[in-house]
């Protein structure tokens, strides 16, 4: 079982941003030295929701203050981006890194993302794997060459090309889009889970990238598929329910409220006034308990990794600091992961 690290680099209202980013590296670097494998962040623009809208540039940064941890993008957002662009920034950050990167990459779904950006969501389809074949394609080829209908590249040669070879391995998110599973299964390279959805549903969806992929004739093996969940562990389960449960609750409900935005976003409203006009709850902690987070003693988390390793996933990733919890409590858990839990899998 290989151990990640991932932060959608959550900003609370409390919060200092640059007090965000220097806890998000300093737990990437004592992850690196308690043995964790890898370090993945998410890009999210416009929300409180995720401060990582520029993650290779975070990324950058932690990779000049590690050696070993592989620095993991969960996910990119292609559409987002001119895909020539991206091909250079990741291919500079595997340089930098020395062949440390790991690229995940996805569709995202907030729309007032979109709208910031100007791109119509409506394209987002066609532009997410026009820039998959573009990314791929100048990452291995000389002189690349694409015509696709939203963008087109004339005999290109990327400067500075990655260190791995033949280039940085790929994981393609999907979720609930059927059109998007179907691309991921046939891409030939891994899916990858995100916290978002139910552990169950998680499964499932590994099952069925696997089997579109053997329909495929592109084998993807679902020891491979990164899965992530929100995590944490204390001492007693009642210590870290007391832990998580406010943060987590923050954590839902600015993911409820930042979708309600087709433009603009939530960053200087009010998350109480959203509270108490809303007509519909996020689920609750004791759902996510039960259902998507691994929140608990050592023993109760070592059952619940066990039974993903049962099934067949062998990359777990933890989700530790989520909803503002104060960083001594962060590291605490981390350590105690390290000492309890990582033992239980060697």
């Amino acid at each position: 079982m290989k151990f990640a690290l991932f932060s959608h680099v959550p900003w609370p209202e409390d919060a200092a941003p640059r007090q965000v980013v220097d806890n998000i590296t300093e737990e990437f670097c004592v992850g690196e030295q308690l043995g964790f494998e890898s370090g993945w962040l998410a890009e999210h623009h416009f929300s409180r929701y995720g401060l990582g809208s520029a993650s290779l540039m975070l990324l950058a940064n932690i990779a000049a203050r590690t050696t070993t941890l592989r620095l993991g993008t969960a996910v990119i957002i292609p559409p987002l981006h001119h895909p020539v662009k991206l091909a250079e920034d990741t291919a500079t950050l595997d340089l930098l890194s020395n062949g440390r990167l790991d690229c995940g990459f996805g569709r995202g779904t907030a729309g007032y993302e979109y709208t910031g950006y100007s791109v119509d969501s409506a394209e987002s389809q066609g532009r997410f794997q026009e820039s998959i074949h573009i990314i791929k394609g100048l990452w291995t080829t000389r002189n690349f060459t694409y015509e696709g209908q939203y963008y087109r590249v004339e005999k290109a040669n990327l400067v500075p090309p990655p260190v791995q070879q033949p280039h940085p391995p790929m994981f393609i998110a999907a979720t609930r889009t059927r059109e998007t599973q179907d691309f991921a299964a046939a891409s030939g390279h891994s899916g990858i889970i995100g916290v978002v959805l139910d552990t169950g549903d998680g499964l499932e969806l590994c099952r069925a990238l696997v089997n579109g992929a053997a329909q495929a004739g592109k084998p993807m093996d679902i020891g491979g598929i990164p899965f992530f969940r929100y995590f944490y562990v204390a001492d007693t389960e009642a210590q870290a329910r007391r832990d998580t449960e406010a943060a987590l609750n923050w954590t839902l409900d600015v993911n409820q409220w930042r979708r309600t935005y087709s433009q603009g976003s939530e960053v200087y409203d009010r998350l109480d006034d959203f509270r108490q006009t809303r007509t519909e709850l996020p689920p609750s902690y004791e759902y996510l308990f039960q259902n998507r987070a691994f929140i608990g003693n050592p023993q109760q988390c070592i059952a619940k990794i066990r039974a993903l390793q049962d099934a067949g996933i062998n990359r777990f990733g933890c989700n530790f600091s989520f909803g503002g919890i104060p960083q001594p409590k962060v590291l605490k858990s981390m350590q105690l992961f390290a000492q309890e839990v990582m033992p239980a899998f060697t």
